[in-house]
């Protein structure tokens, strides 16, 4: 089966858990973050947690699946374990429409899984063991992966893993693909920061970045520099603001657009689905601003519920907007 989009990163199961900023400050860095644990800590957060719920999950894997939902046909190139959360997880794929053809599978070491604390401001803090999704060899990805297929999307988590990631572009490339990547957390920028210009300018058209991204990369909080400095390297470029909007910009035409006012609960996802409208507007020929504006409706959409699956009343409304686009 061909696809029009494939994302690659980590299949993750999401683990959702209501907590306060106490909770965060205990299980140690920063509030917002990301932080990679061993199994034994996943399970001792996981324990800890009152009345989690549990959601397919894993950056790249949340926007394609916004892609599919959005009418598109989708993919995904990434690894999980034969136990019962991989079965959940390219179950649930393939249920949203999707091709489980570029998935991989291993035996002997378990399913991914993400913690998502959300505290009280609906802000998400993540604790992620990766476990199958880390076991993805070089060798296991090529050009067949990505044969059919239209757009790459990367989450930016493969960065810590730069010899897979140099190899999946250079497949998506050699396919025919055109490549997004999502820095998906400061954190990611920081550690990688020696690399990434070069991955930018050989392989990515097209960068995501929230506020906390776009600091890590060039320094400054104002999101005008990002966009200025990303630009130098790829063609479209979007920073995102959180509730305050973002600033996308394409070749030579910038535009500001507001975020939609809603009441947030959790912002699992936030990134993911913006970039699910975003890219589904740009590739239906509905131009930059409008694009965003598509952007800006997903991600409000994910933040008024837990986790990162949009109900269908909410795809509903997504759709109406879209229509009156």
């Amino acid at each position: 089966m061909s696809a029009k989009f494939i994302g690659a990163g980590s299949p993750l199961v999401d683990v959702l858990g209501r907590v306060d900023d106490a909770f965060v400050d205990s299980v140690g860095g920063e509030k917002g973050g990301m932080i990679m644990v061993d199994h034994n800590e996943m399970d001792s957060i996981i324990d800890s947690l009152a009345n989690p719920e549990v959601a397919p999950g894993g950056s790249a894997s949340n926007t394609l699946i916004g892609l599919m939902k959005l009418g598109e046909s989708g993919a995904f190139l990434g690894k999980v374990g034969r136990d019962q959360r991989g079965d959940y997880f390219v179950e649930s794929f393939e249920s949203a429409g999707g091709s489980a053809h570029a998935f991989k599978s291993c035996a002997f070491t378990p399913t991914g899984t993400c913690i998502s604390l959300v505290t009280p401001d609906a802000q998400r803090t993540l604790r992620t063991h990766l476990g199958a999704a880390a076991t993805l060899a070089v060798d296991e990805v090529s050009k067949a992966d990505f044969e059919n297929c239209t757009h790459a999307h990367l989450e930016g988590y493969m960065l810590f893993n730069y010899d897979l990631t140099i190899k999946t572009l250079h497949a998506a490339k050699e396919a025919g693909c055109t490549v997004s990547l999502d820095l998906a957390a400061f954190e990611v920028v920081q550690a990688n920061a020696e690399v990434l210009g070069e991955i930018l300018d050989q392989y990515i058209d097209m960068v995501f970045a929230n506020e906390d991204e776009a600091k890590a990369w060039c320094g400054s909080e104002d999101p005008q520099v990002a966009l200025d400095s990303l630009s130098k390297y790829c063609d479209v470029v979007a920073v995102k603001l959180g509730p305050e909007g973002a600033w996308v910009r394409k070749g030579e035409e910038t535009v500001f657009v507001n975020s939609y006012k809603v009441e947030a609960v959790d912002t699992t996802g936030a990134g993911d689905l913006w970039a699910s409208g975003f890219l589904y507007g740009l590739y239906n020929d509905y131009g930059l601003e409008k694009s965003a504006k598509l952007g800006a409706k997903t991600g409000s959409e994910v933040v008024q519920i837990m986790g990162a699956v949009i109900p269908e009343a909410g795809w509903d409304r997504i759709k109406t907007f879209l229509n009156e686009l």
